[in-house]
Order: structure tokens, then C-alpha cells, then sequence
């Protein structure tokens, strides 16, 4: 594990269309920073799960079929950040996917004495995601993520991983989703691009090569960046 020195906590956000790759990076990023990576879906369930205050209210909404606020969202984000185990710093995922999303979450952040590490656009082409995204499959038991093309498992039908043989896709992988979900990320968090370049803490990598490659890049810059 690579060191992340400096006097404050590395908060990582990763910005990217669907199929861009945010989870695998995330997840290579924790382990070579010891970074951790908060998915709101799963602060959510989590706060639910324990009955915090934030996760009561949450749970209400949830069970009314209505969409969480971002006051309830951002409540449940503190207390997150508040445990001891993010003490090396976050990976941001799924949050802010707004301009207004943004600025609360700098607004949380300032008033704990932080701000935002770095924000890394991942650039990539969108009919290359399209082919990306529509053969994308993960293992039913351990979540290794798995492709049609790009990524195969060694031994046909079983996880590198775990050794399962069951394999499950979502339902919403397929060319006109991904499309509708494309344009979705242009036109509503595409701005964030601008916001944290205004800020001066954008990078931008291009995803669309090796994963390894990425790696890299994103190493580099979080390496430099938290020294």
C-alpha cells in the first residue's frame, strides 16, 4: 500500500459515464491507498440498517417510493465520514452526480475544515461505452466484474475470484439504456467537470485504455495530490 502523507484526509471524487470503469479504479485506489470508497446506495442501506436518525428518515422516505433528498443524503454522508476506518480519506461514488449536488457537498466539507482532494474525469468515447457496458456480467457470489469480450474468466464459467459458476447481468446493461443513460450523465453531471476545474483540483485521465494503464495514471495523480 502506497503512503498518502499530508495533513488532511484525501476526499477522491471520480467523475465518468456509465461503463467508465469508477468501480474497478475505486476499488484498485483502496487498495493502494487505503483510501475507501462510500457508494451513497450503500451509506443509505447501511444508515437504514443501523437506525441512525438520518437512516430512520431515509427509510420513511424510501418506503413511500419517493427519492431520498439531498439533505437526508448529505446527513448520512457525515456521519460516514465521521468513522474512524475513512480516517486516510474517501472515494466519493455515485455523489455529487449534480452542480447543486456539488456545492452542498462543499458547503459539508468547508465546515469541517476540508474540501475536495481531487476530482478525476475519466474521458472516454461514448459509443466505445455503449459495447462496454452491453457486455459487462458479474459473478452471483463475490461481485467480480466480468465482460464479453474485454474480460473473460480464465476457466470458462467459473470466477477467478471465488470459484462460482454463477453469473448474473443487469437488466439495464443493453445499447438503448446505456444511450438514454449517457445523455443523462451529459446533461445533468457533465457540469461538474467545469465546477471543480473552476476550483482547480480537476485532472482528466483517458479510460480508455488497459486498466493497468489507468491505474497508473490515477496512482499519480492521488500520489501527488494527498503528498
Amino acid at each position: 500500500m502506497r503512503s498518502v502523507a499530508g495533513g488532511q484526509r484525501t476526499i477522491l471524487i471520480l467523475l465518468g459515464p456509465p461503463g467508465a470503469g469508477k468501480g474497478t479504479q475505486a476499488r484498485m485506489l483502496e487498495e493502494d491507498f487505503g483510501l475507501v470508497q462510500l457508494s451513497t446506495g450503500d451509506l443509505l442501506r447501511a444508515a437504514v440498517a443501523a437506525g441512525t436518525e438520518a437512516g430512520r428518515k431515509a427509510k420513511a422516505v424510501m418506503e413511500s417510493g419517493q427519492l431520498v433528498s439531498d439533505e437526508i443524503v448529505l446527513a448520512v454522508l457525515k456521519d460516514r465520514m465521521a468513522e474512524p476506518d475513512v480516517s486516510r480519506g474517501v472515494i466519493l461514488d455515485g455523489f455529487p452526480r449534480t452542480a447543486g449536488q456539488a456545492a452542498a457537498l462543499d458547503a459539508l466539507l468547508a465546515a469541517a475544515g476540508e474540501g475536495v482532494t481531487a476530482a478525476v474525469s475519466l474521458e472516454v468515447d461514448d459509443e466505445a461505452m455503449v459495447g462496454r457496458v452491453s457486455g459487462r456480467y458479474t459473478c452471483a457470489g463475490c461481485g467480480e466484474g466480468y465482460h464479453d469480450s474485454f474480460k473473460m474468466p480464465a476457466v470458462p464459467g467459473t470466477c477467478d475470484k471465488c470459484g462460482g459458476t454463477a453469473f448474473k447481468r443487469r437488466a439495464d446493461d443493453n445499447a438503448e439504456t446505456v444511450r438514454e443513460r449517457l445523455r443523462a450523465y451529459h446533461s445533468q453531471t457533465a457540469p461538474l467537470i467545469a465546477h471543480y476545474d473552476r476550483q482547480g483540483v480537476l485532472h482528466r485521465v483517458d479510460a480508455m485504455g488497459a486498466i493497468a494503464e489507468i491505474r497508473a495514471a490515477l496512482g499519480e495523480i492521488v500520489g501527488r495530490v494527498a503528498a
